[in-house]
């Protein structure tokens, strides 16, 4: 199980966590607008099946919320 660190804190995910898409759906933010910071960059909503996660990842995920 690999052990990611998201939002700062740490966290495990099963082995089918494999990349940006997947725990994107398993935290059930799909469909939102949000933005990824993976190790310090940003990782582009088009890279996101691409992006392989890792053990020892650091994730920052923010959630737009829109208002007035």
């Amino acid at each position: 199980m690999p052990t990611i660190q998201l939002n700062g804190e740490s966290r495990q995910f099963d082995a089918s966590i494999t990349t940006l898409s997947t725990l994107v759906a398993a935290l059930d933010l799909g469909g939102k607008r949000i933005a990824i910071e993976r190790n310090g960059e940003i990782v582009p909503r088009s890279l996101h099946a691409a992006t392989v996660l890792h053990d020892g990842d650091a994730l920052e995920i923010v959630v737009a919320v829109g208002g007035g």
